[in-house]
């Protein structure tokens, strides 16, 4: 914090990111373009031609996604970030989400976001959908029986020790009807100066050094395992996931995070829960929208 004007300025240690990953072999063999997923049609378009296909790519599944007991963090934090900031502008995202926490909903775009995720359900193995955890999901998707998954680049390291080798890549969340053509994209942690140390100016030279120099870039990069959040830095990740990250981030096609700054716990206890009763059916997309909507009056 600087102590004249009491602003808090932080370096970003990595940048993280999500979309909705895909296995671009299996993809390929399906003959869907992933620039077409860029809005709702091209997602439905997609999803029926795989489905259609399933024998002959081998899987059991279009999407390898999770929504039950102990994954609320999926749908209830990430999920919900889809409708909180796509097509949003990356700097000005607080729209929907200061609406949400005044206890409001924007029904018609929330609604299609509810039509979307009843989609990705639809499309997801059963089984794996309402009790599996991380691993089953991973699994999934790691042994090609899913196109797609839920995921993001933290699943990197998971996936090197599972041996994957195929190319990976991620397509929006595009549910709306206009084009989308963006990630999920923020930096979850900081490096902050202690405004009181005596060693502030080594340690901003220090900071500086790591993001303007090639062994700072290399610490970054191929040591620390990090997706940089500088577009000078052009070493490349060697996780997909993550490569695929820093491309979209490099492209400037991402959208911003606001899921943490819904009330804490609202996202994964009351809103994961809802989630899960529109994967298991116990609720249609109007049910969603209604209990979303009742949760968010909650907050007012």
């Amino acid at each position: 914090m600087d102590p004249e004007d009491g602003i808090v300025t932080g370096f970003p240690v990595a940048i993280e990111g999500w979309g909705l990953g895909y296995n671009k072999a299996l993809l390929a063999k399906a003959g869907v373009d992933p620039k077409t997923m860029v809005n709702i049609a091209g997602m439905k378009a997609a999803f029926e031609k795989i489905e259609a296909q399933k024998s002959a790519l081998g899987i059991d599944a279009v999407v390898s996604m999770v929504a039950g007991p102990g994954m609320t963090w999926v749908t209830g934090l990430h999920g919900v970030n889809a409708y909180l900031t796509l097509g949003l502008p990356y700097n000005d995202s607080s729209r929907v989400i200061d609406m949400l926490n005044s206890g409001q909903v924007d029904t018609p775009r929330l609604t299609k976001f509810a039509e979307y995720y009843s989609l990705l359900f639809r499309y997801s193995n059963r089984n794996t959908l309402l009790t599996g955890g991380y691993d089953q999901q991973l699994g999934d998707y790691a042994i090609g029986k899913t196109v797609f998954i839920h995921q993001g680049n933290w699943t990197d390291p998971t996936f090197k020790d599972l041996g994957i080798t195929f190319d990976m890549g991620y397509v929006p969340h595009a549910y709306l009807d206009e084009t989308t053509d963006g990630i999920f994209v923020g930096a979850p942690s900081w490096y902050l100066v202690n405004a009181k140390s005596q060693g502030i100016e080594e340690a901003k030279k220090f900071l500086i050094a790591m993001a303007s120099t090639p062994e700072g870039h290399d610490y970054m990069v191929n040591k620390a395992g990090m997706v940089p959040a500088f577009k000078s830095v052009k070493l490349q990740p060697a996780g997909q996931f993550s490569r695929a990250v820093q491309e979209w981030a490099s492209s400037g096609k991402i959208y911003a995070w606001q899921q943490n700054e819904m009330r804490d716990g609202f996202g994964m206890n009351t809103l994961g829960p809802i989630f899960a009763q529109l994967a298991a059916g116990q609720i249609d997309v109007s049910g969603f929208v209604r209990l979303f909507t009742q949760a968010a009056a909650t907050l007012r």
